[in-house]
């Protein structure tokens, strides 16, 4: 009988293969939770009507985030909102058929009920491709770039913008200067939220957007995960592991995890300079040839328990642990065929250096209602983060003569301490509001020092103490007005004092600098859900800064590498740097307008536009001043407010499967997405007066396919920024060449518990090229040009529960 006229057959039973072998129910099961099968007439009925429905009350980002964080996540959950037209609330078959189809994609149903912008990467995704580092994870979304070779990228920068545009957060908190998102192993993280515009909750440090990354939940059935293998960085091996372990007792749930990864790799890079007088007659013919090889260690450790104290009232802690070590080795030669003998540093050197991080964090999270829909949230978090590294450098040749030796070593330790607190009143079904405060210290102590012997005799000692509070005050209004319409609208106050004090001379002189900034930024967000379809619109309108961070504020002296003699004038081209006491936030307006569509089988159509004006931008100039570290002026860049600056840009997105585009029964899933990005700074003359580090687009193309009849699943990834070229001040262009990358994966799945991942990360493996061009006063120019090799990184690991 044919099953969708027979009630006696579960919709999900219907499809079971003939055979129950393990392979064959292995397949079929993973093709039922990524609905690749179909799922029988319940199911299809269950899916056509969910997404049409109705929630409750539209969460926010951040309200979504917050009970994410704060609450174990269950395999699946129902979609809130009323019940599909005609189920009756007894119906146990809708229940199970609706839990099914959030299986297969819980993400994408959080990404739709948000009211603000929101994309939302789960388990899945971070473990498809095998990747060794979030950042490998982050460039495949839209509008997310990454700077540096292909394969070694890092800091992840949204439409184009880092240096503090984009807000990096770990379970909705704000990490120290410092932090780097690749000290988190992939392994260990639950999900990471994108959200392209700010929340009043979350911060608005974020003209760019914000990168939320959740670490592993408790869950509630006992399990243990390990995953482990090696693999290679072009000649260098490098291996891995990761033990996840979870339970639950009866009023606590819990989860632990370690990571260990070791390895080294090479680096290979020319770099070619050029220079022409004023009147375009060569001065210069340049090339350095470097070389070198470096190790790292790493082990990460944390974990996770919330213990159920009572009816509505619970106590997290996430306490996590990090250490790594490096070392490094290096040789240069330098080649020069036409310029002046004077202007030659080295003609040979080598170096060696090693470095140390160790990094430890608790936070904990109080939750307790307090009667009558309303809700109370305590949260602290501190963090240690201690740092010291160390190079020698010995150099020949040119100025260098016979020998010269340099050496440097630096220690730094930062101690942040976050005190934050929520109160949400449920006001009805479908309106809430809430307010909350935050309070920030955070201490950092840097000192190092930098000698020359030999033929430059040179020391520099700093030694600089930061503090930094910060109080930030805010409110919001989340309300369903109608079915189809949601919206959010919040308010947000902080305020910043920085101040420092300490040598950062050569003779002792003390240096105290204080900045104090305050910002007051309105938000709102829309959405509006189109009748009798699964399409919606976004909006939003918001304010938003970047504050300057320590070092551009305080900053150690960097002294020029080219010419360190402090005696001696420097040449423009070669400028030390320091940092600047009177810098102003940046402040940018906001605008998002974004449609949705939302497919059948859990895919997305989507197009968004965005725009920020930007006020105060800060820039680094270079100018001749005089300075207490040196005896003669110094050609000095320090960063400055400059102006103001535009930008804007389309991002496009769209999931689906093979057969949503031509007939086929293949259960081919295919993402792509592009963005398109421009920007203008009025200060800085044309053409390509862009924001520093944006690139014109950005392109990803990625598919999968689950082989049926096999435990074979294979796919890809194609990324790619073209080349482009910016006017940064203007004596001062930067360029960057194409940047490609193609990673492939194969997950043979022996088990449902049991398999294995083969990773082959940048597979057409090739050059990355930079460029800088300065024009000095006297109407002088110098090029640089470098090509660095990219190498390729294949990884084969094991994954097994019990």
């Amino acid at each position: 009988m044919n099953a969708r006229t027979s009630p006696r057959v579960p919709s999900a039973l219907s499809f079971l293969p003939m055979r129950l072998t393990p392979v064959a129910l292995a397949a079929w099961g993973l093709g039922v939770m990524l609905g690749w099968l179909p799922a029988g007439p319940a199911g299809a009925q269950a899916a056509a009507a969910a997404p049409s429905a109705a929630p409750s009350a539209a969460p926010s980002a951040a309200a979504a985030a917050a009970a994410a964080a704060s609450a174990p996540r269950p395999a699946a959950s129902a979609p809130r909102g009323a019940r599909p037209p005609g189920a009756a609330a007894s119906a146990p078959v809708q229940a199970v058929e609706i839990t099914g189809r959030n299986v297969a994609d819980p993400t994408m149903e959080e990404r739709r009920q948000s009211t603000a912008s929101k994309l939302v990467i789960g388990r899945e995704e971070l473990d498809r491709m095998g990747d060794g580092s979030v950042a490998e994870v982050l460039k495949r979304l839209p509008g997310v770039t990454m700077s540096g070779p292909p394969g070694r990228g890092s800091g992840p920068r949204m439409r184009g913008m880092g240096g503090g545009y984009t807000q990096l957060l770990v379970d909705g908190q704000r990490m120290p200067p410092g932090f780097s998102l690749d000290d988190l192993p992939p392994e260990q993280i639950e999900r990471i939220e994108i959200m392209r515009a700010p929340v009043a909750e979350y911060g608005t440090r974020a003209i760019a957007g914000t990168i939320n990354v959740v670490m592993r939940n408790g869950y509630k059935r006992r399990e243990n995960e390990l995953r482990f293998g090696g693999g290679a960085d072009g000649s260098r091996t490098q291996y891995g592991g990761n033990w996840t372990r979870n339970g639950q007792s009866d009023n606590l749930t819990w989860s632990a995890g370690a990571s260990l990864f070791g390895g080294g790799r090479n680096s290979d890079s020319v770099s070619h300079t050029t220079g022409s007088d004023a009147s375009g007659t060569p001065t210069l013919d340049r090339t350095v040839r470097s070389t070198g090889y470096g190790t790292r260690e790493s082990l990460f450790l944390n974990g996770r328990l919330m213990w159920r104290l009572g009816a509505g009232e619970s106590l997290e802690l996430q306490p996590s642990l990090n250490v790594s070590r490096g070392q490094n080795q290096g040789h240069s030669d330098v080649t020069q065929t036409l310029g002046s003998a004077d202007a030659l540093t080295y003609t040979r050197a080598s170096s060696e250096g090693r470095s140390e991080n160790r990094m430890a964090r608790l936070a904990g999270t109080w939750n307790t209602a307090t009667g009558s829909g309303g809700k109370l949230q305590l949260r602290f978090a501190t963090m240690l983060n201690q740092s010291d590294s160390d190079s020698t450098r010995f150099e020949t040749g040119g100025q260098a003569g016979g020998g010269r030796t340099r050496t440097s070593d630096s220690q730094v330790r930062d101690l942040s301490i976050d005190l934050n607190g929520k109160f949400s009143q449920l006001l009805r079904e479908s309106h809430s509001m809430s307010a909350g405060w935050e309070l920030q210290s955070n201490q950092r102590n840097e000192s190092g020092s930098s000698e020359s012997t030999g033929s430059l005799v040179n020391s520099l000692d700093q030694n600089v103490d930061a503090r930094i509070r910060r109080l930030a005050l805010y409110a919001q209004d989340e309300w369903e007005w109608t079915k189809q319409l949601s919206f959010y609208v919040g308010a947000r106050w902080e305020g910043i004092l920085t101040g420092s004090e300490g040598n950062t001379g050569a003779n002792g002189a003390q240096r105290r600098v204080n900045n104090r900034s305050g910002v007051f930024t309105p938000l709102a967000h829309l959405v509006w859900r189109i009748p009798d379809s699964k399409d919606q619109v976004r909006a939003s309108l918001t304010r938003s800064y970047r504050s300057p961070n320590t070092n551009q504020i305080v900053g150690r002296v960097a002294v020029s590498s080219q010419q360190p003699d402090l005696t001696q004038t420097n040449e423009m081209l070669s400028p030390d740097r320091m940092g600047n006491p009177d810098l102003k936030p940046e402040l940018a307006w906001g605008l998002e307008v974004g449609y949705e569509r939302y497919l059948e089988a859990g895919g997305v159509l989507s197009a968004n536009v965005f725009y920020r004006r930007i006020d105060d931008l800060i820039r680094n100039v270079i100018a001749l001043q005089t300075v207490d570290y040196a005896s003669a002026q110094r050609y000095v860049s320090r960063p400055i407010n400059i102006g103001q600056a535009d930008s804007a840009g389309l991002e496009l997105e769209a999931k689906m499967r093979a057969a949503d585009l031509w007939d086929t029964e293949l259960p081919i899933s295919l993402r792509a997405n592009t963005t398109l990005m421009w920007s203008r700074v009025s200060a800085v003359p044309g053409p390509n007066n862009r924001l520093e580090g944006q690139p014109r687009a950005t392109l990803n193309l990625g598919a999968d396919w689950p082989i049926r009849g096999t435990p074979l699943t294979v796919g890809g990834s194609w990324n790619l920024t073209p080349g482009f070229s910016i006017q940064q001040i203007d004596n001062q262009a930067s360029s960057q060449g194409r940047r490609a990358q193609l990673d492939l994966y194969g997950l043979w799945r022996f088990s449902p518990d049991f398999s294995t991942r083969l990773s082959v990360n940048n597979a057409d493996a090739r050059h990355f090229d930079t460029g800088l061009v300065t024009r000095a006063a006297d109407g002088s120019l110098q090029t640089v040009q470098t090509s660095a090799r990219s190498t390729t990184q294949i990884n084969l690991r094991a994954e097994m529960k019990f």
